[in-house]
């Protein structure tokens, strides 16, 4: 008989743990060659303003009206979302490890993230995480964003869970930091066979087609 888990609740980081970065350097570089701007100057007013679209205190629009439509451009703002959009891909085998890992510890799942809200709800509609996620602890939701310690100490008081029961995966290291600091078990996530033999070493795992045997006796 396998013995049971400590862990209760995983907190989940989305951009580069179950999908893609949402709009990182490596995205803004490729806009800036799909649609010939200029890379400093957008990387720039980047810069100072997606923290404040991230935190929820501007839309989309206006974020792309600071960054990109401070001029007029030969393309639309439709246009450029739809790029934008485009660059989120899920991270191969990541969710469907979240959700058997889900179904057989009976764990709970909450994201905590630093997310814009448009881009967030495309991307929790989109890759369906509304069917594995619990809660999200989004920046948009909340206008608290990593690494500020508030987030994480949200996201334990929503998960009404003992910390010692959760487990954090996460790709930054820093963002890993400050969660131990508050006493969060963590996984630095640079891959998933790496990821798999931590959470092994925590008690979780779930093999692949074990579903389908036991639906099959």
């Amino acid at each position: 008989m396998r013995k049971k888990s400590e862990v209760t609740c995983l907190f989940l980081d989305i951009g580069g743990v179950l999908l893609s970065n949402g709009w990182d350097h490596h995205a803004r570089k490729r806009a800036a060659i799909r649609f010939k701007l200029e890379r400093a100057e957008m990387e720039e007013r980047h810069q100072l303003n997606f923290e404040t679209y991230e935190m929820g205190k501007i839309t989309l629009i206006e974020y792309l009206e600071r960054v990109i439509f401070h001029r007029k451009r030969p393309f639309t703002p439709t246009t450029f979302k739809k790029f934008m959009f485009a660059q989120s891909q899920a991270i191969p085998g990541m969710i469907d490890l979240m959700a058997r890992l889900k179904a057989r510890h009976a764990l709970k799942i909450a994201v905590v993230s630093n997310e814009g809200r448009e881009l967030n709800d495309f991307r929790i509609e989109a890759f369906k995480l509304g069917g594995l996620v619990d809660f999200f602890i989004s920046s948009c939701f909340v206008q608290l964003r990593k690494p500020d310690a508030a987030i994480f100490q949200m996201a334990l008081d929503i998960a009404h869970v003992p910390t010692r029961q959760i487990l954090y995966l996460e790709n930054t290291a820093l963002f890993v930091e400050v969660a131990e600091g508050l006493g969060i078990r963590s996984i630095l996530h640079t891959d998933r066979a790496s990821t798999e033999s931590a959470l092994g070493s925590f008690g979780l795992s779930a093999p692949i087609g074990m579903a389908t045997r036991k639906r099959s006796r």
